[in-house]
């Protein structure tokens, strides 16, 4: 699964066109598709649908003739200047007998609920006058507002907060990465019938998702024992940050890890999990380290001081590696990306800002495009930029373009110490089961985030987070695992006959 761009997704609608698909069945299966879900969430309001004069504005002309024909009553706000299929589905609607009226006549009315059809993707600039006051009205209307494709005006300001969004075709970016994805509510993927060949684009980023990433899952056999499914070390530890290495420890013996020794300053008073081998060390260099006879490293963790002299002594090993934290200098990533070893590094926005030279807001503001930057600069490197959600990219030897995914699990209770610990320690555990750098670190991410779902309240803890790992990875491999947005439902529509009064509540404001 890719996640799309407004231009990338307006280039799959042009590929469904030359390959025989026409642009007006595919409008009308997103409003017809539209419609039924709004009934779906919603049965037995009166519906008020509000059509810009673009692509979105005749989806929701379409939604509106399709939501009249099964029964039920509607109202149609419309702008004018309707063009190609959005002026067909005007003039079908009016074929129905359904009145439009202008969208300035609009007042909010008590029981209705609002479907938001007046802007998709490809704003250039945020709403101003008429239609910014008409955003900010349908917001503080209090109403349920169901989101034709984007809530109108995202990605700017001002913009609709919807509780029901239905993603049309693809998901796009402001469905992924906050602060966009809390305008969304409740996120629906619909298929509106594109041919599949249409939503190739291999240069768009991966959405990491369960039916993908359950085939990484390293298989235990039957006569497995300690030193055969994957022997970790950890390396770190610094006097203020003795649990930093403990936690990335617990993290790759909950990931399955056989063995996992942790390297550490012997004046440090660290206590690392009670299965864990101790290797207290007064010097960091690679002969010492080579007594833990390890499969895979994570190093950096509360190194503090002694990060860089850490990695580099782990660089000596030849192992594949995670860099984290106190690891994460210029000197030491030139010299693995010179070594070329499967390696991940995993900063999160403060660090790659030291990295990078630019403020961290701005790294936050644009992930994607700072984290091609970091594999741009240290190839053979797989970044793992952690954030909101967290985005990863590698680019492969030879290649001159760098691979994007996108992780799509994980939750802002996540946002507490010790976390990137964790999330180190799993990735080492992936690469000592022998998954190449690019596979340990997307199956890293994810899992660490199902199990950061899974464990999901206020105060969540690194260290529950850790414990919640088994189950996460049960569930993924059972195919139990249930993505943040919801597929479509394919089921007969609601008739107006047939609809239950609706239990749902006004939004609060």
């Amino acid at each position: 699964m890719r996640l799309f761009t407004a231009q990338a997704m307006r280039e799959a609608d042009q590929r469904a066109v030359a390959l025989g698909y026409p642009s007006l069945v595919l409008m009308d299966a997103a409003g017809r598709r539209t419609a039924k879900r709004l009934l779906q969430h919603f049965p037995g309001r009166k519906i008020v649908v509000l059509c810009g004069k673009g692509n979105n504005g005749g989806d929701g002309l379409v939604a509106a003739r399709w939501l009249a024909h099964w029964g039920h009553e509607v109202s149609v706000y419309a702008a004018d200047g309707q063009e190609g299929d959005a002026a067909i589905a005007r003039q079908a609607l009016r074929a129905h007998g359904l009145n439009l009226e202008a969208l300035a006549a609009w007042r909010p009315e008590a029981h209705t609920v609002v479907l938001d059809a007046l802007f998709g993707t490809g704003l250039r600039g945020p709403l101003e006058g008429f239609y910014a006051e008409l955003v900010e009205r349908i917001n503080q209307s209090g109403l349920p507002v169901v989101a034709v494709d984007l809530p109108s005006g995202l990605p700017y300001q001002p913009h609709v907060r919807a509780d029901l969004t239905v993603a049309l075709a693809g998901l796009k970016h402001e469905h992924l990465f906050y602060p966009h994805r809390a305008a969304c509510g409740r996120i629906l993927l619909d298929s509106i019938g594109m041919p599949p060949q249409a939503l190739e684009n291999p240069q768009l980023p991966e959405l990491l998702a369960h039916n993908s990433l359950s085939p990484l899952l390293p298989v235990r056999p039957g006569n497995a024992h300690k030193g055969s499914v994957g022997r970790v070390l950890v390396v770190g530890g610094y006097h203020s940050y003795t649990g930093a290495p403990s936690l990335a420890a617990l993290g790759a013996y909950r990931s399955g890890a056989g063995l996992v020794t942790v390297a550490y300053p012997a004046d440090c008073d660290l206590q690392p999990p009670l299965e864990a081998v101790r290797l207290p060390l007064f010097e960091w260099n690679t002969a010492n380290l080579q007594t833990a006879r390890a499969e895979a490293v994570a190093v950096g963790m509360g190194a503090g001081e002694g990060g860089v002299e850490a990695a580099l002594a782990a660089l000596g090993l030849a192992l594949p590696t995670v860099l984290d934290a106190d690891a994460l200098h210029e000197r030491v990533l030139q010299a693995y990306a010179r070594a070329g070893r499967p390696t991940i590094l995993t900063p999160h926005p403060g660090e790659a800002s030291r990295l990078m030279g630019v403020p961290s807001e701005q790294i936050a503001r644009f992930p994607l495009e700072a984290a091609q930057s970091l594999a741009q600069r240290y190839p053979g490197l797989v970044v793992v930029l952690k954030g909101g959600p967290t985005v990863l990219a590698w680019r492969p030897p030879g290649s001159s373009e760098a691979r994007l995914a996108v992780n799509s699990t994980g939750n802002p209770q996540m946002a507490t110490g010790g976390m990137g610990d964790v999330l180190a320690g799993v990735m080492a555990a992936l690469l000592a089961a022998g998954l190449s750098a690019w596979d340990a670190a997307r199956l890293g991410v994810y899992l660490h985030g199902l199990a950061g779902d899974l464990a999901r309240k206020t105060g969540l803890l690194a260290h529950e987070v850790a414990h919640a790992l088994p189950t996460a990875l049960e569930q993924l491999q059972g195919a139990q695992v249930r993505d943040f947005w919801e597929p479509g439902y394919d089921g007969p529509p609601a008739t107006a006959r047939s609809s239950p009064a609706s239990t749902e509540g006004h939004r609060p404001q």
